[in-house]
């Protein structure tokens, strides 16, 4: 469990060095495929020379280029075959975006366990592991894409997390990732229920210890149990910790509602993750998230420029640009927020009424500006 997160708490002590190491390590990577040599990867030295020869993209941008990459092109983007696609939930556009996936990426996206593994090391609550984890997350396998002759399977991102991290780490995840993917890749909501009367058949009589996943889907699991059982998860569980993302404002305006549906006693540990990769969780009591400086290369966009990530000053707010094996420079499109080093928030997605809806929201649960 030490080797899990000790990479982690080195580069939270030293984000220079370890941002360093980390973009010198993705440009070997970017210099094997088509488009890192088109933009001279291989001769690039310093993070100045990495801003100057590859520009700033969007999904919408890489679009064309990952469409290649699924015609049979993998060597494009890619310096490794894939191993499948992960797909957003289109939340944001209403359309799903497809992001492949490498095995160097997949075994990056293990650290998806740091969040409970940093918990029970510090809490010194080895009695997580001893239950299960109530497994609510999104099917891993939806469905195959044919890229060049190869068919290969995709799924949600949260699926794709918890099976290898139950693969990877002690977690236990019940029902199983494959036993939520054999009722289908539906979205609606009797697609849901039939997931929450799996996970209740199964766990009903476990020590569910943990709860992982998207935070609006475990609120949603308790108050569906309470209506069709008649008792919330704090009534016949005593989970430990609940390691969640997905949304902003999991620690202050969901916190309550959370522990309301699950027991007072159940610690909330943040993740912040997107289906290109598991980008930082929550370190310590302050309910904030901390990066993965050791995995991928981080930048944010704001008034004043770009900047590495771990310069931005506590209040200054920005667009995030992450690198990850696949994509070089990629904006995902939402907006951080800099605490006290090495503490930062996802407040939404980039628009104009994001700052005002988070400042309200932080407002009206007595949260503002502080950890």
């Amino acid at each position: 469990m030490k080797a899990l997160v000790e990479p982690w708490h080195k580069s939270l002590k030293d984000p220079n060095n370890s941002q360093d190491a980390v973009l010198q390590g993705l440009l070997k990577i970017f210099s094997q495929t088509e488009y890192g040599k088109e933009h001279g990867a291989g001769s690039i030295g310093s993070y100045p020379d990495f801003c100057k020869a590859f520009p700033v993209k969007t999904y919408k941008e890489y679009k064309p280029l990952i469409d290649r990459v699924m015609a049979g092109e993998t060597n494009l983007l890619l310096n490794e075959e894939p191993v499948g696609w992960a797909i957003t939930r289109g939340t944001t556009s209403n359309e799903n975006k497809f992001i492949p996936m490498t095995p160097t990426d997949l075994r990056m996206r293990v650290s998806a366990g740091r969040a409970v593994v940093n918990y029970a090391l510090t809490s010194q609550r080895f009695d997580i592991f001893a239950g299960v984890n109530l497994n609510l997350n999104f099917p891993s396998k939806v469905g195959t894409v044919k890229v060049g002759n190869r068919e290969l399977d995709y799924g949600y991102s949260s699926g794709i997390y918890t099976k290898y991290v139950s693969a990877q780490t002690p977690v236990r995840s019940v029902p199983t990732q494959d036993e939520i993917d054999a009722l289908g890749g539906g979205k609606t909501m009797r697609d849901w229920e039939k997931r929450f009367d799996l996970a209740y058949e199964k766990c009903k009589d476990q020590n569910v210890t943990l709860v992982g996943g998207v935070a609006p889907t475990a609120l949603q699991f308790g108050r569906y149990m309470f209506r069709k059982y008649r008792h919330y998860p704090k009534d016949i569980w005593k989970t430990i910790v609940m390691t969640l993302g997905s949304v902003p404002g999991i620690n202050t305006r969901l916190a309550e509602p959370l522990q309301a549906v699950y027991g007072r006693q159940a610690a909330i540990r943040e993740i912040y993750g997107a289906t290109e990769g598991m980008f930082g969780q929550q370190l310590d009591e302050n309910r904030a998230w901390s990066p993965n400086y050791d995995l991928f290369f981080f930048e944010i966009q704001t008034i004043n420029g770009i900047k590495p990530l771990y310069q931005m000053r506590p209040g200054e707010l920005g667009s995030l640009i992450v690198s990850t094996p696949v994509f070089p420079r990629y904006k995902i499109n939402d907006l951080i927020l800099a605490f006290k080093a090495p503490y930062f928030r996802c407040i939404g997605r980039e628009n104009w009424l994001t700052p005002l809806k988070y400042g309200w929201y932080e407002f009206s649960t007595f949260n503002f500006g502080r950890l």
